[in-house]
């Protein structure tokens, strides 16, 4: 977590930093541009005051008359150094006394044709602001009239108020960085603590719980995680109850075989009609474990995903009175009522006919195992627009409410003594996904148990 607290905070100081340094320089720049365009503006008025003043007062005498005895009237505008330029841009006064100076500036060019001139450059090493206005006699241009302006005080001025924004700047850091490191704990200390949780549930320990503070993406984590620790100890239970009802389940057959072996070999044994009792359970218990071997053998293919299916097209009424044949007589056996109820013109199914019977004897195996004498087991089958619908309905014991949700899980056994070993109903599910149909179960109990399978046509690969 320390990796991801120091990149989540590198990441905010960046950013913020960026901003910042963003905002800094462009306050500085309006201060600079505000510094500047005051007093550009405190010349443009004085010079103003000072260029109509000419026009109205002095206009009628020359340049260089107004130069000799009128000039006071010019300097005394202004705190500014004051120039007078004739027509052809020569300096003829400056209130320094400095007339042979080089011209520097366009300024006075501007001035001469008429327009308000400004420029801001070094002038004798240091930095001026210049303002030019031109000089009019009959509203003809006879010189301009120029101020110049010292930016030292000004740019004083202005790196003071940069350095306060500077300070401003760096505390605001200060201040927003301390809290994007509290901000980069509210994720990363909730998010150790989930990891921490993860380990130990890695280490075999799924009774620790994460705690969730937040309804966030971290607290979703930590149901999420919550309820992964309580499926992994249900179906470890479940698997832990599969294999203790299998060990018991596979005992008694070989239970069964073993003292019937015992009881042939003896010497003293010498009925013959025991003996065909004998050799009989030792058959029917054989072939009981046979089935059930295969059973989980073909449950562990499926689980594997190792199942494909072999297609071909499959004529469902030969199908349909091969289950009639098989189970009426259990269903007589049983006092129960069987009947097999399908179209005449019942079209074929392109499907794995092993799989299909396998299928549906599981779910009707089912049907009787969970039902009682005077009782009944339908199987019906409808044809639907884009496939089959095959209903098994019975009136047996029903499934609970809280099981029902959990019947076609792997290992899940049930509470009825009926139940077997919790993956027949499961491999008719594997079955069904496989074949790209539905399965679905509806009980109510001591009522009965209806399933509704769902299947498509099938597609031939010459189609």
């Amino acid at each position: 977590m320390k990796g991801i607290r120091v990149r989540l905070t590198a990441n905010f100081m960046i950013v913020i930093i960026f901003t910042v340094a963003i905002l800094e320089m462009l306050l500085i720049y309006i201060v600079r541009q505000n510094y500047y365009s005051s007093l550009e503006g405190s010349l443009s008025n004085q010079i103003k005051i000072c260029t109509e003043m000419y026009t109205k007062y002095f206009s009628d005498t020359s340049l260089q008359d107004n130069v000799l005895y009128n000039v006071d009237a010019f300097w005394n505008q202004s705190n500014a150094e004051v120039q007078i330029v004739d027509k052809n841009g020569n300096i003829v006064m400056d209130s320094q006394g400095s007339i042979a100076q080089e011209m520097k500036g366009n300024d006075i060019e501007e001035a001469l044709t008429g327009k308000t001139g400004v420029w801001v450059g070094y002038l004798n090493g240091q930095k001026v602001m210049a303002v030019a206005n031109p000089l009019k006699s009959d509203n003809q241009i006879v010189g301009a009239l120029r101020f110049i302006a010292s930016l030292s005080a000004v740019d004083q001025d202005i790196v003071k108020t940069e350095e306060i924004f500077i300070l401003i700047g760096l505390f605001v850091i200060l201040i927003v960085g301390s809290i994007s490191v509290f901000l980069a704990n509210t994720i990363t200390v909730p998010l150790q603590e989930v990891t921490t949780v993860a380990q130990r549930m890695a280490a075999g320990n799924f009774q620790i719980k994460s705690r969730k503070t937040r309804d966030d993406e971290i607290g979703k984590l930590s149901d999420t995680l919550n309820y992964l620790a309580d499926e992994i100890v249900k179906k470890e239970q479940l698997k832990n109850d599969f294999i203790s009802s299998v060990s018991h389940e596979l005992r008694t057959p070989l239970t069964s075989i073993k003292g019937w072996a015992i009881t042939l070999q003896s010497e003293s044994f010498q009925q013959k009609e025991m003996l065909n009792d004998g050799l009989n359970i030792i058959s029917k218990e054989s072939e009981r474990l046979t089935q059930m071997v295969e059973e989980l053998l073909d449950f562990s293919k499926f689980v594997s995903g190792r199942i494909k299916l072999n297609a071909e097209d499959v004529n469902l009424v030969n199908l349909f009175e091969h289950l009639r044949k098989q189970l009426t007589p259990r269903a007589v056996r049983e006092n129960i009522d069987f009947t097999v109820d399908y179209p005449e013109n019942m079209p074929n199914i392109y499907s794995d006919a092993n799989r299909l019977k396998q299928l549906f004897i599981n779910i009707l195996d089912n049907a009787f195992n969970f039902n009682h004498p005077g009782g009944y087991v339908h199987f019906k089958a409808e044809v639907q627009e884009e496939g089959f619908k095959f209903t098994i309905s019975d009136n047996g014991c029903g499934i609970a409410a809280d099981e029902l949700p959990m019947v076609k899980e792997k290992f899940y056994k049930g509470k009825s003594s009926h139940s077997k070993n919790g993956i027949g109903l499961s491999i008719c599910e594997e079955i069904v996904n496989l074949m790209g149909g539905k399965l679905e179960i509806s009980s109510e109990l001591n009522k009965g148990t209806d399933v509704v399978i769902t299947l498509p046509k099938g597609e031939r690969p010459d189609a």
